[in-house]
């Protein structure tokens, strides 16, 4: 259905059973839970789908093994049990990660969760080599039973050096487990939501929505591109703006203190002696002042990360020099003779993890857990309850979705039919992991859309099965690559155009493409993207040079993008 026609079909019925205010992952993930049950639910973002606190995310799928040190096991269990869900509901976007923590001490760290309990203390002691394998044990007991990862191994300092020549000679040893790799968490997240408004009739989903207002049982919303307000009689309102519940919550005239973020930053590094240095790993490890960093392959890139700073205002979350400076310093701690600058900084990203108001001493032991505040009563001015989802990681997306909805269902009075622990998503259905079936079924692809095998395969580890539909698109018309960036085709971003709900210029490149995030990004490629752009969703020349504006604008006051 077209933003159009879903506007339309709002106004004339304007009775619903639940408005979703938030399209991250949280509130997608409940929006398709809520819509298999059938559920008639709408969706709204004041901004793009996945443009807030998901969109800066690790780009992992993990369990946190250091909330063991919390005590959080439920948690740690929920999220190992939730990252083989992932890798197997989403095979084309999230892969097993083999992950490394290079070890400078041995006894180092065994009183942090007693001290931590007893809340004395602010900042834990260096984690040692029996720590982290007493929590790598606890690690793999937890997903033992599914296999989809192997258990984690430990090796002596001459063993890792030979396996990692850069490491820091200084290591005692280095331990290897398993997470998840969240390749594109913004497409896994879009995907979702695609599947759901084009399975669910009862489902729809708008971006660039925001809610100005409510009371008694409606709801009033405003359409961000045309300025049009109206209004929507729910009979229950699921606050999912992550950061922003407090201020969702303060324009439906409450006044709430749930959220207590923190800001996290990351770079994206383009330097070709640190990607080979740790190859196909990632590099887990400790600060010197105590906060766990990553060190990411993606793609060609490095993701470097990540802050954990307290911020007042989410809408100011920006990486700054400082933080640069001390990504920049924290690579020499595993790989000291690896000379990395400001120059090898392809892209940088910030956001805020919505978790809850906190007293703890350290933003690090600020729990990442979920939960959901009910809102409701005459005091509230309402009608309809509100649930607040306040917390949780990208990881459990799909569980604490499953929570909220069974919360929902028991208000609603409606009996859940389905439930998602094997719901497959966009590109993951019936994706094929056997290179001789996924070559059976390109062949017949390419049969009758004449594309290449090549270029279709380029199309699978881009979309997974959806292969076909974007095969079947390019086909229907005259197709040539980008003059700027032969690796994409103009039809196939058309398909991304016309098929993925694109408002703005800045969703195709920032969002439904990884075009910005691994610096392909050149100023004569977003001159053409525009074109393109204005071509598929049919903008005049005023529209064309808004969106040079306003994208130019973005890239170089959010991810310091400088053309």
């Amino acid at each position: 259905m077209k933003r159009s026609e879903i506007l339309k079909s709002i106004q004339e019925k304007p009775d619903i059973d639940v408005l979703v205010v938030g399209a991250g992952v949280n509130g997608i993930a409940t929006f398709r839970d809520l819509a298999i049950n059938g559920v008639n639910v709408l969706i709204v973002d004041r901004g793009d789908f996945v443009s807030g606190a998901s969109s800066a995310s690790s780009h992992m799928a993990h369990g946190g093994i250091r909330y063991l040190e919390n005590g959080e096991f439920r948690l740690v269990r929920e999220a190992v049990q939730e990252r083989n869900r992932m890798i197997e509901n989403a095979p084309h976007i999230v892969r097993p990660l083999p992950t490394t923590i290079p070890i400078f001490r041995i006894f180092s760290g065994l009183l942090n969760a007693p001290l931590k309990f007893l809340n004395l203390l602010d900042r834990p002691a260096e984690r040692g080599a029996l720590v982290i394998k007493i929590g790598l044990i606890f690690y793999d007991t937890f997903t033992r039973a599914q296999k989809t990862v192997p258990p984690h191994r430990f090796e002596n300092r001459k063993v890792a050096l030979k396996r990692f020549p850069a490491l820091n000679p200084k290591i005692k040893y280095a331990a290897t487990y398993y997470d998840g790799a969240i390749t594109e968490p913004e497409r896994l997240a879009t995907e979702m939501l695609l599947d759901t408004e084009a399975d669910q009739p009862n489902a729809r989903a708008l971006n660039y929505v925001s809610v100005i207002g409510g009371k008694l049982n409606f709801v009033t919303l405003q359409d961000e591109i045309t300025g049009e307000k109206f209004d929507v009689r729910p009979r229950l309102v699921i606050n999912a703006a992550g950061p922003w519940i407090d201020a969702t919550n303060a324009t439906l005239g409450l006044s709430t203190r749930l959220i207590g973020g923190t800001k996290g930053s990351h770079l994206i590094i383009d330097n070709s002696e640190l990607r080979e240095a740790i190859g196909n790993n990632e590099f887990f490890f400790e600060n010197k002042d105590g906060r766990i960093v990553l060190l990411y392959p993606l793609y060609d890139k490095v993701l470097v990360g990540t802050s954990d700073l307290p911020i007042e205002d989410p809408d100011q979350a920006r990486c700054t020099p400082e933080e640069i400076k001390y990504f920049l310093d924290m690579i020499k701690i595993v790989f000291p003779q690896i000379s990395v600058s400001q120059e090898n900084i392809a892209y940088q990203f910030s956001g805020v993890r919505p978790l809850e108001y906190s007293g703890a001493k350290t933003t690090g032991q600020i729990s990442r857990d979920h939960t959901i505040q009910v809102l409701n009563g005459a005091w509230t001015g309402q009608t309809y309850p509100i649930y607040s989802l306040v917390g949780g990681k990208w990881t459990s997306f799909r569980a604490f979705a499953e929570e909220v909805t069974d919360k929902s269902l028991n208000y609603l009075k409606i009996e859940r039919t389905r439930h998602t622990h094997d719901l497959k998503i966009g590109g993951g259905r019936n994706y094929e992991r056997r290179k001789d079936e996924r070559a059976k079924k390109l062949e017949a692809i390419t049969a009758w859309t004449k594309l290449g095998l090549g270029r279709l395969e380029q199309l699978y580890e881009r979309y997974g099965s959806r292969v076909e539909d974007v095969a079947m698109f390019i086909s229907q018309g005259k197709d040539k690559p980008l003059a700027n960036l032969v690796e994409y085709s103009e039809r196939e971003i058309g398909f991304l155009l016309t098929r993925e709900k694109v408002i703005h210029l800045d969703d195709l490149i920032l969002r439904r493409t990884h075009i910005a995030k691994l610096g392909m990004l050149t100023h004569a490629l977003l001159k053409e993207l525009n074109e393109l752009t204005a071509t598929f969703l049919g903008w005049d020349s005023a529209q064309k040079a808004a969106e040079m504006q306003r994208t130019t604008k973005i890239l170089q006051e959010k991810h310091g993008i400088q053309f």
